[in-house]
């Protein structure tokens, strides 16, 4: 599709019992027709939780709702039978499937094993200690219910470089397995952060057993045959070498009919770190542009005396738009998760015009903002909190606008710390816009269209403006919106 426009299409709270796949059967022919061109599903197999597993605490990777595993059959979200149905419909609207990937550890293990590991200085991770200690730790996933069904992989201690915790002796902490992989220490290519950040949580997956990695582009190709799916999300990629991601993705284009979509999360606010994970991987997936989200979020925090002009800047979609794909929000930064950043609801639509009717970047809608969220949770605070996300009500309008207005060449007015705007000139088959938007008052752009608009009128497509727009003879026009507030101009007739 041209102009691909995704959608979340979940978000941390969303409630339990079996409701997602169903859901996303039954909205999928209104998806297509509004011009979502895929939607990207929460992790789809067995988490430690069974049925209240969000998906990012991933036990089975071949049990999509099938198995009795956990407690239950059915994930959070449906079982498999629900879960090719959604897929099915999905794709009948030509509408997309991207899939979550959760590789980088496993939780709930079915037994322990005793092994030997060294303890290790969470504040720095390289600092491990040569001690070798005689454990049990909780790393063998046989999977007996399923019982070799689609896989006969036994996941071992030979398969994990860490746990964070221990049996006989009891101890909690961070701790590196010691067996055939493990002697260098953790992964290289991977985040910085606390020295080295291969370890995240749970059983943690060492890449340099090749029977881990040789496992894991089996799984994909099966995962590719059940759905089947058109792309993948990758979860927690600063967490994973980035050598392993450029060696599966290979593999995975090299074994698709057609090219699949990728995107990673590499969630830092630092572009350069960014950039380089591109070209660790020589380009083969897009990221979410978190720099571009933390800038909403502050500039929705900052009203009018954020610099709108600077919006873009130490962005992803600024340095790299052919890798950037920009959000909004998404279940991480929604309020009371970990990466808390939200966007204010004013601001929202602002945000949402600057990222689906510009011509850099694919946009990701989230879940809340269209169809909107009501949850509680503890928050940092230890207290607990009632969380309501409304739904924005320009959003449709402007996913809509993406695909009939959002063309040709981009001409930009960020010339005020205020009030900005760009145009999209269409194209000989297609109209244009022009967007006008504003943090503080009332705002006003003088747009030159060229002469090929000359004595044309314009109409707020978002209805916010009663106004027509006249331009002159040469095609210029004075384009408004309202105080805090987006208009999005097209053509009158």
């Amino acid at each position: 599709m041209q102009n691909p426009t995704l959608l979340q299409f979940f978000h941390w709270y969303y409630p339990d019992g079996g409701k997602l796949w169903p859901e996303a059967a039954e909205r999928a022919a209104w998806l297509g027709e509004i011009g979502i061109s895929a939607v990207w599903l929460p992790p789809a197999y067995k988490g430690e939780s069974g049925g209240y597993s969000v998906g990012y605490d991933t036990y089975d990777l071949f049990d999509l709702g099938e198995f009795d595993q956990k407690g239950s059959q059915s994930t959070k979200y449906g079982d498999k039978a629900q879960l090719l149905n959604a897929v099915d419909k999905l794709r009948q609207h030509n509408v997309g499937v991207i899939m979550d990937v959760v590789l980088n550890h496993k939780m709930g293990a079915d037994e322990k094993e005793t092994m030997a590991v060294n303890r290790v200085n969470p504040d720095n991770r390289e600092e491990i200690s040569s001690e070798e200690i005689v454990a049990e730790a909780w790393t063998k996933f046989s999977f007996p219910v399923r019982n070799g069904q689609y896989s006969k992989f036994v996941w071992d201690y030979k398969c994990f470089n860490g746990v964070d915790h221990i049996e006989n002796p009891d101890e909690n902490g961070l701790f590196k397995i010691v067996n055939d992989y493990t002697g260098d220490g953790w992964n290289d290519q991977v985040d910085g952060e606390l020295g080295n950040f291969d370890y995240l949580m749970g059983a943690n997956i060492d890449f340099r057993n090749t029977a881990v990695t040789e496992e894991l582009k089996y799984w994909a190709r099966w995962m590719m045959e059940q759905l089947p799916c058109t792309g993948f999300r990758l979860d927690a990629v600063k967490h994973i070498p980035a050598w392993f991601y450029k060696e599966w993705i290979d593999h995975i284009q090299d074994v698709a009919q057609d090219p699949m979509f990728i995107v990673a999360e590499y969630w830092s606010h630092d572009t350069d770190t960014l950039m380089n994970y591109i070209h660790q991987v020589e380009g083969k997936t897009m990221l979410f542009d978190a720099p571009l989200q933390m800038n909403f979020h502050q500039a929705s925090k900052s009203g009018s005396s954020y610099d709108m002009s600077t919006i873009f800047d130490n962005t992803l979609v600024e340095r790299d738009p052919f890798h950037a794909v920009t959000i909004v929000a998404n279940h991480d930064t929604q309020p009371l998760q970990s990466l808390e950043a939200p966007v204010e609801p004013w601001f929202k639509p602002l945000a949402y015009a600057l990222i689906l009717l510009r011509e850099q970047g694919v946009p990701t809608v989230f879940y809340p903002d269209l169809f909107g969220a009501s949850y509680g949770d503890e928050g940092s605070d230890g207290e607990t909190h009632q969380v309501e996300m409304p739904v924005i009500p320009e959003l449709e309008a402007l996913i809509r606008a993406r695909q009939q207005y959002a063309h040709g060449v981009q001409t930009n007015y960020f010339d005020h710390p205020n009030c900005v705007a760009f145009s999209r000139s269409g194209t000989a088959e297609q109209p244009g816009c022009v967007v006008v938007l504003s943090n503080g008052d009332e705002g006003e752009k003088t747009v030159a269209l060229g002469d090929g608009f000359a004595n044309t009128q314009w109409r707020d497509y978002l209805g916010h403006r009663d106004d027509l727009v006249q331009c002159d003879e040469a095609g210029n026009g004075q384009f408004r919106c309202n105080g805090g507030s987006v208009s999005v101009w097209v053509k009158a007739d």
